[in-house]
């Protein structure tokens, strides 16, 4: 596919998704909280959605990217993923995801982590599909997130030159 192919790709606005789930005490270490790689796991599978409804094409996870566990979710909490689509290559998209606790009975929300993960549309063969549709940047908001998406994809892109050539 050419550049100039690239250019006439359809072009639409990546919504903000939305999923939630309680956590039980299977999900949580010996200190109550939920493990990391459950927590990693649940933002996975919202970066899928947001990738998935983005582009309307099968995907994978390519890479994770800056994922900060900034406090401890609780066993019993709700958790509430928020994933959009910040950045779109040829095949390739940066999903920007959020995760928020919220006690039930009480109500107090707070950010628990964040996180971004490179999401790869594939064909029937499992190759890339490079078929993305064009990301629009409706605010001012989207174009500072859309910044930060190309400055991960970059960064990717580096780290992918340096296993081939070194």
């Amino acid at each position: 596919m050419n550049d100039m192919s690239l250019q006439h790709r359809p072009a639409r606005a990546a919504n903000e998704e939305r999923m939630a789930e309680i956590i039980l005490p299977h999900q949580t270490n010996g200190y109550g909280t939920m493990f990391g790689g459950n927590v990693m796991a649940l933002m996975d599978k919202a970066a899928a959605i947001a990738a998935l409804r983005f582009c309307r094409l099968p995907v994978v996870t390519a890479s994770t990217e800056r994922i900060d566990f900034r406090t401890p979710i609780g066993q019993g909490e709700i958790v509430e993923a928020f994933s959009r689509v910040i950045y779109v290559g040829r095949s390739s998209m940066v999903v920007r995801v959020h995760l928020f606790a919220e006690h039930p009975l009480i109500g107090d929300r707070r950010l628990c982590t964040t996180g971004y993960f490179s999401m790869v549309a594939i064909n029937r063969e499992g190759g890339p599909a490079p078929v993305v549709p064009q990301l629009l940047l409706l605010d001012d908001e989207a174009r500072a997130e859309h910044a930060i998406g190309a400055e991960i994809h970059a960064a990717i892109a580096a780290r992918r030159s340096k296993r081939t050539t070194g």
